[in-house]
């Protein structure tokens, strides 16, 4: 997780720090074999040099965005456990705890899906 310390000590707000610690720290005890780095200025974790996961903040939630198929295929499950999203993000606030079962379901979707994938984002598919 050093690849994060500066950034975790840049957040002021400590809830939200704690919270993104916590989950910076699960992250590295659930998936050791995912690579995180900073991108955008947030954390994100490939494999095999395929996007898997990233999270940012937000003023009032942790934004998740496991790309726009993940949202899709568990859209239902967002939404039934209380989470706002759009095609891009999932919004799970400061407020609220965060759904660990619901993010392990993410990331090991986008670890199946994106087995043989060979760029950073999915290729879009033809309409």
């Amino acid at each position: 997780m050093d690849v994060f310390t500066n950034y975790l000590a840049r957040i002021q707000n400590p809830q939200q720090r704690d919270c993104m610690a916590g989950l910076l720290q699960w992250m590295e005890d659930q998936f050791p074999k995912l690579t995180p780095r900073l991108s955008w200025n947030q954390p994100v974790y490939t494999s095999h040099g395929t996007f898997i996961i990233g999270f940012a903040r937000a003023r009032h939630y942790l934004s998740v965005v496991p790309e726009p198929q993940g949202i899709a295929h568990f859209r239902d499950t967002i939404e039934s456990r209380g989470y706002s999203c759009s095609n891009e993000q999932i919004c799970m606030r400061w407020d609220m705890p965060l759904d660990y079962h619901l993010l392990e379901a993410l990331i090991r979707y986008n670890l199946k899906e994106k087995a043989g994938c060979h760029t950073f984002w999915r290729t879009p598919q033809p309409s």
